[in-house]
């Protein structure tokens, strides 16, 4: 089978019960993406595709031929760090830093869907296409990733500055 991951074709031979998860770290060797439960339930293996975000360990790589596979590596580089990358660094969001992937991919996949105007759980007016992304609205959004360290308040402190004049 074939993956496009970050831009790049890779041919792969491997087992059709593989997560996408186990074929990007253990067959391409892109280790930015985290298995952290390997249920689905913390978000650390968040990585976009066709620029959905998914929880990479719940997916069979099998299912992704052809698509758009975008993981952590493939978001920016230590010399042009993306904009959400670097207001991670700026606002100290993350300590043991396992989770921050994840929430960037996360991050990344919530700003796109909520540009295209899909809400949330709490979102108040579910007809209207402009949102308001408040700390409420970023939290419910982001609530797929979990940190153990607790760094949520600098996670959407960061996720905020990258708005548009750093508010909603």
């Amino acid at each position: 089978m074939s993956l496009k991951v970050n831009g790049k074709a890779y041919d792969l031979q491997i087992d059709p019960r593989t997560t996408l998860l186990d074929a990007l770290r253990e067959h391409l060797h892109l280790t930015g993406t985290k298995k952290g439960c390997d249920h689905g339930q913390c978000g650390a293996c968040t990585v976009l595709i066709e620029g959905r975000r998914i929880n990479s360990c719940l997916s069979l790589a099998v299912m992704h031929e052809g698509d758009d596979i975008v993981t952590i590596e493939g978001v920016g580089d230590p010399d042009a760090l993306h904009p959400l990358q670097a207001a991670f660094v700026e606002y100290d969001a993350f300590q043991c830093g396992y989770c921050t992937s994840g929430q960037i991919c996360s991050a990344l996949g919530m700003l796109a869907e909520a540009k295209a105007g899909m809400p949330s759980h709490v979102t108040e007016d579910v007809s209207s296409h402009d949102l308001e992304l408040t700390d409420h609205e970023l939290r419910e959004r982001m609530s797929g990733n979990l940190c153990r360290c607790a760094a949520y308040p600098n996670i959407i402190a960061a996720i905020r500055s990258t708005l548009v004049g750093g508010d909603a």
